[in-house]
């Protein structure tokens, strides 16, 4: 059985070392991902790499959509540098280098668990409509919400409010009263009243801050608010940085539980016509 603590250290990893393009593609470079599915060597990464680019042309996938052949600068001491070979894999990539790779090591084992699971949760993600996909994420939010407000309780954190604020403060440009007045919402319906690409914002905020949190071991409440208020402000300048819109400047869409009572109202038909 494999160490659990392994499990979550290296789910983190994988986490850590994820980078998202201009157009919002997660990817790995294989330099990266590589020693963390026990590769340090860069020769034999590179045949398990090949026998999954091979496994990813047998599919009927092109090879080139999911695997990118790139080069990267690196140190080799007294001042220099040379250039070596890597690959920028998106998702499909990286669960094709898990399958292929020694399965007697645990960390492919734990590797081909991870990014089935994330394949899949993208494969049915893509399937859902509009309003099916606000939905999940504004689920994922709450939960990851909770997981951040458990994390500053244990960091310390006795100003919630204030910590919140910050995180909006970093991500909007302004404090959330400031927000609802200027969206014209009620108090408090901030997030329900978010679209998709909102929440993702939100979402992705949230994560990082509690990842932060727990890697930078912070603690109290002045360094907790200023930890979410500067993952907030990272997370608005890369909306600037790829021409996004900033979200104080998105419009304010249904409130969510009217897609929950329209989503029930479904179900409710199809069960009565079976």
């Amino acid at each position: 059985m494999i160490d659990k603590n392994i499990e979550i250290s290296l789910n983190k990893d994988f986490e850590n070392i994820k980078k998202t393009d201009k157009k919002g593609i997660e990817y790995w470079h294989a330099r990266d991902l590589m020693p963390l599915l026990g590769y340090p060597n860069w020769e034999k990464a590179e045949g398990v790499i090949a026998r999954a680019a091979a496994a990813c042309m047998n599919s009927g996938q092109v090879v080139d959509n999911h695997f990118h052949r790139t080069v990267k600068m690196v140190e080799i001491g007294s001042n220099s540098i040379r250039e070596v070979r890597d690959w920028k894999l998106d998702r499909y990539a990286c669960y094709l280098v898990a399958q292929n790779g020694d399965s007697n090591k645990k960390e492919i084992a734990l590797a081909q668990t991870y990014f089935a699971i994330q394949a899949r949760k993208q494969e049915i993600f893509e399937r859902l409509s509009a309003s099916e996909k606000r939905l999940y994420i504004r689920d994922e939010v709450a939960t990851e919400n909770k997981k951040l407000f458990s994390t500053a309780k244990k960091a310390g954190v006795t100003r919630f409010g204030s910590f919140n604020d910050s995180g909006y403060r970093g991500l909007y440009g302004m404090s959330l009263g400031e927000i609802e007045k200027r969206k014209g919402i009620k108090k408090g319906e901030l997030l329900d009243r978010a679209g998709t690409t909102e929440l993702a914002a939100n979402l992705f905020r949230i994560t990082q801050t509690d990842e932060k949190i727990i890697k930078d071991k912070i603690k109290g409440d002045i360094q907790a608010s200023r930890t979410h208020f500067m993952v907030g402000g990272k997370v608005r300048q890369t909306i600037k940085d790829i021409g996004g819109t900033t979200p104080e400047n998105l419009l304010p869409e249904t409130h969510i539980r009217e897609l929950k009572k329209e989503k029930n109202k479904t179900l409710l038909k199809g069960k009565n016509n079976n």
